[in-house]
């Protein structure tokens, strides 16, 4: 069981650590530690285009960029950036521009402006492109958007395509939520995967390449990570967190990331946003904070409780208003299916407000879907509330999809779970059968053997077997 202490992510958030205390040596090689480690096998050689942000770094902490562009062997010619920019300080939604580092003189082509995907002209310079960017296992998260199209772009221009492996921060077991609509395609939604999937980027990148989700495929090689186990949270790798964006500071906001990103999209309420909170908390204006928190609270959720919460954002949504609402505090993740809360949090406040919840800017314009339905992946969740159906039908109806992804994904699945090692403790006599008089001592008899060997010891215990390591999958996938 696992408790995600609310003071310290409270701290992180609000001094800006984010998990930058390093206490020992990390139990997970990244991809990038990997690929240094090996040399750089398979770049040597090429021009190298990087895909990455602030969070490409090894477990050292070092930048994926510095590391490519001083090693003897490589020749690292251009920088891609994602959403929020190379440096990670762009807002949500803002344009990136291309331009030239500064630091390394090296041009910065923008993946978030008026192209999505790398144009020929991006590339033509290009043997191949190596991404590295850290994720947090939510299809809404345009970063791996951003890796499907740059994988397609390099199967149209012929050239290579690596992923430096990192962790899924919501564990690689956790598939959950609502399936892609076609229609509703965006690129908050790019990939036929559920809301939460389950897979690191590098396993993603397989699935895409061989169901041909992308009209031309490259030569794909995943750089795996070692060490890293599919049960695993980010507390168990030993790494530091680098925010992915500026409003997920720590690796548990992740999780709240999935609980109420959809809730604050477009609707009117603020999700913590502007606050040492983000995604954390759900206010407003005329909400009651005790009232709220007694109804949700009496759903008697396992796994989760809700603290009454007062707070001014200090921008954004309600900027310096006096919210009322409640925090979401996860006292077990492993008992929280964080899709299935989220819509259970959208009923909720359904009948909260009396079925006023969802406003009009959810719904679809002349110009086409709403946001809401972007990241939702489709309109049947709007649609569902709105006629006032129950979060329960709703949610059974994601089963058979959900159940048929798990068997999809099967084949491109890297990393295992760790194996759980139980000890045993060796059996003692009962009562009944322990005898009431002391064992007479048995004789010390020597050993009849040579003076020059040493006399015989007792076996030392043997120790609980130590788990095998996650064997990764070869690196070329199909």
């Amino acid at each position: 069981m696992r408790f995600f202490h609310t003071f310290a992510i409270v701290l992180a958030a609000t001094v800006g650590l984010a998990g930058g205390v390093v206490h020992a040596k990390p139990k997970v090689e990244l991809g990038i530690d990997v690929l240094a480690a090996n040399q750089f096998r398979g770049l040597e050689g090429k021009r190298v285009g990087l895909i990455t942000n602030q969070t490409g770094v090894s477990a050292s902490g070092r930048s994926t960029v510095d590391i490519l562009k001083d090693a003897p062997n490589v020749n690292l010619v251009a920088l891609y950036a994602p959403e929020h920019g190379v440096y990670g300080a762009e807002l949500a939604g803002d344009y990136v521009a291309s331009t030239k580092d500064a630091r390394t003189g090296l041009p910065v082509f923008s993946l978030y402006g008026p192209s999505r995907k790398p144009t020929p002209a991006m590339l033509k310079d290009i043997d191949v492109l190596v991404y590295d960017i850290q994720d947090i296992g939510c299809r809404s998260y345009t970063y791996i958007s951003t890796m499907g199209l740059a994988m397609e772009a390099a199967g149209e221009a012929g050239i290579e395509f690596y992923v430096l492996d990192r962790p899924n921060p919501l564990n690689g077991n956790r598939v959950e939520g609502m399936p892609l609509d076609p229609k509703f395609r965006s690129f908050v939604g790019q990939w036929d995967i559920p809301y939460v999937y389950g897979l690191t980027p590098g396993e993603l990148a397989r699935m895409i390449n061989a169901q041909k989700w992308i009209t031309a495929r490259p030569k794909l090689t995943i750089v795996p990570m070692r060490g890293w186990y599919r049960n695993m949270y980010w507390e168990d790798t030993g790494l530091s967190w680098v925010p992915t964006s500026p409003h997920i500071p720590t690796a548990d906001t992740s999780l709240f990331y999935v609980i109420t990103g959809l809730v604050g999209e477009g609707m009117p309420v603020n999700h913590g946003i502007g606050y040492t909170l983000p995604f954390q908390l759900l206010g407003r204006e005329d909400f009651h904070a005790f009232t709220l928190a007694d109804q949700l609270n009496g759903l008697k959720l396992p796994g989760v409780y809700f603290r009454p919460a007062f707070y001014k954002p200090f921008y954004g949504s309600l900027k310096d208003k006096m919210c009322q609402g409640v925090q979401v505090i996860l006292t077990d993740p492993d008992q929280v299916n964080l899709t299935n809360l989220s819509v259970l949090l959208l009923e909720q406040l359904q009948k909260y407000t009396g079925g006023r919840f969802f406003s009009k800017e959810v719904a679809p314009t002349t110009k086409g879907p709403s946001l809401f339905d972007k990241v939702a992946g489709g309109d049947d969740l709007r649609l569902h509330f709105t006629a006032g159906k129950p979060a329960a039908s709703l949610i059974a109806s994601w089963q058979a999809n959900l159940a048929a992804f798990r068997q999809l994904r099967e084949p491109y699945l890297i990393y295992q779970n760790r194996p759980t090692v139980v000890s045993v403790p060796a059996p003692t006599p009962s009562a009944s059968t322990k005898p009431n008089v002391e064992p007479k001592p048995v004789p010390k008899v020597e050993p009849k053997t040579k003076k020059t060997e040493k006399p015989a010891v007792k076996p030392a215990a043997p120790k609980p077997a130590t788990p095998a390591a996650s064997t990764p999958a070869p690196n070329t996938t199909p």
